[in-house]
C-alpha cells in the first residue's frame, strides 16, 4: 500500500484548517509535519503547541519527523501533542536504539531518518526495532530541493535488505518528490511518500495524490 503524506511546510500558515481539510478531503492518509530546531539543521518551523492546536482539526495520521538534536529531550512533549508515528534523525541521537525504545513506552509507533551524506546500512541494526525508516532525498532544513538521484539506490538497499530478511517495515522517502520522479522512488520499495508544494499548491491535489499512489500515473 502506498501512502502519501503531504508536508504541513508547504500550507498556507494563515488557513492552516482549510488547508489541511483540502489534503484530506483529497485522500491523503497522513500529515508529514517536520520539526525543525535551528541547531542540527539551519531552519527553525514548529513545535509540539501548533501540533496540538491543528490535532482537533483532523483525524490524519500525523506522521512526526523531529529533526532536532537530542530528541529525547522533548517525545513526551509530541506524544501529549497528538503524534501518531515519531521519527529521529540517527545524526542527532547518541543512541538511537535508547530513543527508539523511549518512543515506543509511550505506545508510539518509531521511526529513524537518515539524511542524504549518512551510509544507509548504518539503519541496519535497527529495522527489526522500529516502525518506518525515512531515507532523506534532498539535504534536511529547507524545502523547494531538487531530488538527490543517489539516494533512490538508498532506498533500494535497504528495501532489498529488509525484504531478504523477513522484516515488515514501512519506507518513507522525504524530498523534491513530484508526480514525475515519484516513480523511481515507489518502484526502489519506498511506500510513504512525504510531498510539499507538488500537493499544497496543486490546482487539483486529489489528482496528484492519486498519481502518487499509483507511481505517478495521472488516474483522474
Amino acid at each position: 500500500m502506498i501512502y502519501v503524506a503531504p508536508s504541513l511546510l508547504a500550507a498556507d500558515f494563515s488557513t492552516l484548517d482549510t488547508e489541511i481539510k483540502k489534503v484530506e478531503a483529497a485522500g491523503a492518509k497522513y500529515l508529514h509535519l517536520d520539526v525543525m530546531d535551528g541547531a542540527f539543521v539551519p531552519n527553525i518551523t514548529f513545535g509540539p503547541e501548533l501540533i496540538s492546536s491543528i490535532r482537533k482539526c483532523t483525524n490524519m495520521i500525523f506522521d512526526v519527523h523531529l529533526m532536532i538534536k537530542r530528541p529525547e529531550r522533548y517525545i513526551d512533549r509530541f506524544v501529549k501533542a497528538g503524534a501518531d508515528i515519531i521519527t529521529v534523525h540517527y545524526e542527532a541521537c547518541e543512541n538511537p536504539m535508547s530513543v527508539i525504545h523511549l518512543i515506543h513506552s509511550y505506545e508510539m509507533k518509531a521511526g529513524v531518518a537518515i539524511s542524504p551524506n549518512t551510509p544507509v546500512e548504518h539503519l541496519f541494526p535497527l529495522l527489526e526495532h522500529i516502525d518506518m525508516a525515512l531515507i532523506m532525498t534532498v539535504e534536511p532544513g529547507f524545502g523547494g530541493q531538487s531530488l538527490i538521484p543517489s539516494t533512490v539506490d538508498k532506498v533500494s538497499t535497504l528495501s532489498k535488505y529488509a525484504h531478504e530478511r523477513g522484516i515488515d517495515i514501512d519506507i518513507e522517502v522525504d524530498g523534491g518528490i513530484n508526480e514525475n520522479n515519484v516513480g523511481l522512488l515507489v518502484s526502489a520499495g519506498a511506500n510513504v511518500i512525504v510531498a510539499g508544494s507538488a500537493i499544497f499548491k496543486a490546482k487539483k491535489p486529489r489528482v496528484v495524490i492519486s498519481a502518487m499512489k499509483n507511481g505517478g500515473i495521472i488516474t483522474s
